[in-house]
C-alpha cells in the first residue's frame, strides 16, 4: 500500500494515521448507519452508478445527467429529482395546496362528470371549482364557467337575477311616488 493511501497525523511517529483512507471511510459510513438504525431514522444504501448517470431517489431510476436539471448548490451540481419526477410533482403539489386533492382525485371528479364541465356541458373540465368561504371542492368546470361564477361572487342570489335578467325579466325597482321605490319580489 503507499504512504499516499494514509491521512496525515502529527501525533504519531511516522506521521500518518494507523488506518488507510479507505478503512476509515468504511468504518465511518459503517457507523455512521449504526447510530442512525439506533435513533430509529431510516439510512439509504449508497448505489454505484457509472460515470455521467445518476440515481434518482424518487422513482428508483438510474438516468443520464441531461435527465436532470441543473442546482448550483448541490455537491454534484444536479437537482435531488429527475426532470421527470420534478414535473410530476410540480403538477401536483398546487392542487394539494391549493384544494387539499390530489391529481387522481381530480381526475376522477372528471371522468365522473363524463369529461365535461357540470355547468355548459359542452367545454371540457379542466378548473377545480371551490367554495371561497369553506374552500370546498365543488367540481371541475371549463375557464368561463368558473370564471363566471367567481366573477359573480360565489353568491346564488346574484346567480338568480342573472338568471331572471336573461330570461326576460328585468329586475328593475318601480317608481311607486316620488322617492319610493317597489322592489320586484
Amino acid at each position: 500500500m503507499k504512504l499516499s493511501s494514509f491521512a496525515k497525523d502529527r501525533k504519531r511517529g511516522d506521521g500518518l494515521q494507523p488506518r488507510c483512507r479507505d478503512c476509515v471511510a468504511a468504518y465511518s459510513a459503517e457507523h455512521y448507519r449504526r447510530r442512525q438504525a439506533a435513533k430509529g431514522k431510516a439510512v439509504r444504501e449508497k448505489v454505484d452508478v457509472p460515470e455521467g448517470w445518476k440515481l434518482c431517489r424518487q422513482c428508483g431510476e438510474v438516468k443520464q445527467h441531461s435527465e436532470w436539471h441543473r442546482n448550483a448548490t448541490a455537491s454534484d451540481g444536479l437537482s435531488t429529482r429527475c426532470k421527470a419526477c420534478r414535473q410530476a410533482q410540480g403538477r401536483a403539489g398546487p392542487l394539494k395546496r391549493a384544494y387539499g386533492i390530489t391529481e387522481g382525485e381530480r381526475d376522477e371528479m372528471i371522468a365522473s362528470q363524463m369529461g365535461v364541465c357540470c355547468i355548459c356541458l359542452a367545454a371540457p373540465a379542466v378548473h377545480v371549482d371551490h367554495c371561497h368561504e369553506t374552500g370546498r371542492v365543488r367540481g371541475v368546470l371549463c375557464f368561463n364557467c368558473n370564471s363566471a361564477i367567481g366573477k359573480l361572487g360565489d353568491d346564488p342570489d346574484t346567480l338568480r337575477r342573472a338568471i331572471s335578467y336573461l330570461e326576460g325579466n328585468a329586475w328593475k325597482p318601480t317608481l311607486v311616488a316620488p322617492g319610493v321605490y317597489q322592489l320586484p319580489s
